[in-house]
């Protein structure tokens, strides 16, 4: 099993950005902040990585409650990541999948959760692309 869901757009970065923020709001989940990541690299000196490279730090408060509730060690894992970025010409939206990341904790409820939410997720992707 892949620990990443990643699909490719011909969209550009920005516009990407744009769509996620979208449907992300359309299934009640927001973008908490964003990294620039190439720019804060770039802020500290190192100027070896110049790719645009974007990640979206995302949650939907009800379903972070309720994990946290059932297992604080879950926020080790909280908010989910969605990263845009762009390799060989082509942008590209991706995130871990919250399966793989639960799945370390051995808990089968969360398991159940986290695939709900996962599905949530990847269909954002799908619109998205």
């Amino acid at each position: 099993m892949d620990f990443h869901y990643t699909v490719l757009t011909t969209k550009t970065i920005d516009e990407s950005i744009e769509s996620i923020e979208k449907n992300l709001k359309d299934n009640k989940f927001g973008v908490l902040w964003q990294l620039n990541l190439t720019e804060t690299l770039q802020k500290k000196g190192v100027n070896s990585y110049q790719k645009p490279y974007r990640i979206l730090e995302v949650c939907n408060p009800v379903e972070a409650a309720r994990v946290l509730a059932h297992n604080p060690l879950v926020g080790y894992f909280l908010p989910c990541k969605i990263a845009v970025y762009e390799e060989e010409g082509q942008t590209k939206i991706g995130l871990p999948k919250p399966t793989a990341m639960i799945g370390l904790l051995n808990d089968d409820e969360l398991v159940v959760i986290a695939k709900e939410i996962e599905e949530i997720l990847i269909d954002v992707l799908e619109k998205s692309k």
